[in-house]
């Protein structure tokens, strides 16, 4: 499924040329969705009407999906109703998430909605609700998940917690979003914003990092920036992350040689499949590297996230790339790079026959 970039918008707490131009600038960058929330809309019908449709239609000619939050308050204060989404429709709205959910009949029969909008739904809750919907035969290709985004810091998801509830999702093959936070957005739907995360652990992360985590658990399709407005550094972070494959950035060392460069940087790097518990070991790189000379340099003790090469020492086994995943020693390997410390965590996810490129921080920054 391709996967997407998306920002939020949240119109009562701003200007419209702000949001058009934040707009803008996620166009430049390649971004592809827009959330924004009804939730915390308080202005009259018609000036709610009046200010989302300009935003709305702005966005959509740029090609952004836009998908409203909404829950039965939202009807309610509208005088609006969930068998009639022509208001959501008129406004140029793609999709509906539901805050709130239903009895599952419901949903489902929403997923048929004459205007054929998505119907987005809460992922953050690990129960049987999905599993009910689609027992009422849903529309699928129309029915979306995203997860909540937490203000409140020490209240996002745990990160098992979080895999569970998106395992429910992916089981169908459902589109999933989730959220990370801008270190610079102050606006959000309400007047709590330590953040707007999915993930409690993010919530102090640079943005891209964010990204690459949850695009590297192969459970979510779309990242969506839950705060506003983020900066244009964060932005194009954001746009230069491979969104299909894990890229780690790395920080080298004053004796890597050139030759050791090449092989971190310009190879195609997997792990083998019949894994160790000590090292990652890319080994095919040492096929087309072994003949070089490689110096004696950096060879005492390694720790986790060292990268290492096999070095004029390792007889067959030169040129070999390895990344240290504990406290080793081997005078046989150099250290020429170790992995920045706020994507260790992308370490877990090196796994049998798992494909991984290094970049070297402060590259295209």
């Amino acid at each position: 499924m391709k996967r997407r970039l998306g920002i939020s918008l949240y119109p009562e707490h701003s200007t419209i040329q702000r949001d058009k131009a934040y707009i803008d600038l996620a166009y430049r960058y390649g971004f592809e969705r827009i959330f924004t929330c009804l939730l915390s809309a308080k202005k009259p019908k018609d000036e709610i009407v009046r200010e989302y449709k300009e935003i709305v239609m702005y966005a959509k000619d740029k090609g952004f999906e836009v998908i409203l939050d909404v829950a039965p308050s939202v009807f309610d204060q509208l005088g609006i109703s969930y068998d009639e989404l022509d208001f959501f429709a008129d406004i140029g709205a793609s999709g509906i998430r539901l805050d709130v959910g239903f009895d599952g009949a419901k949903e489902a029969m929403l997923t048929f909605n004459p205007q054929q909008l998505a119907i987005e739904i809460n992922m953050s809750n690990n129960v049987a609700y999905l599993d009910n919907i689609v027992t009422y035969q849903p529309n699928l290709p129309y029915l979306y998940g995203c997860h909540n985004f937490y203000p409140q810091k020490g209240t996002g998801l745990p990160y098992d917690f979080f895999v569970a509830c998106c395992q429910r999702f992916k089981k169908y093959g459902l589109r999933t979003a989730a959220f990370v936070t801008s270190q610079h957005g102050t606006i959000g739907p309400w007047d709590i914003n330590d953040g707007l995360c999915t993930l409690e652990m993010h919530r102090h992360l640079p943005i891209d990092v964010q990204a690459k985590h949850l695009f590297a658990t192969n459970l979510i399709d779309d990242v969506i920036i839950g705060n506003a407005y983020a900066s244009e550094e964060e932005l194009k972070a954001l746009s230069q992350i491979n969104k299909y494959q894990l890229e780690i950035n790395v920080e080298t060392l004053d004796n890597t040689s050139m030759i050791e460069e090449t092989i971190m940087f310009k190879e195609q790097h997997f792990r083998r499949g019949d894994i160790t518990h000590d090292v990652v070991r890319s080994t095919e790189v040492r096929k087309k590297y072994g003949q070089y000379e490689i110096a004696v340099h950096d060879q005492k003790d390694f720790h986790k996230g060292d990268i290492l090469i096999g070095n004029n020492q390792f007889g067959k086994y030169k040129g070999e790339l390895q990344i240290a995943l504990t406290d080793i020693s081997d005078e046989r390997k150099n250290k020429v790079a170790s992995i920045v410390e706020n994507e260790m965590i992308l370490l877990d996810f090196i796994l049998p026959w798992t494909k991984f490129r290094l970049r070297k921080k402060g590259r295209n920054e």
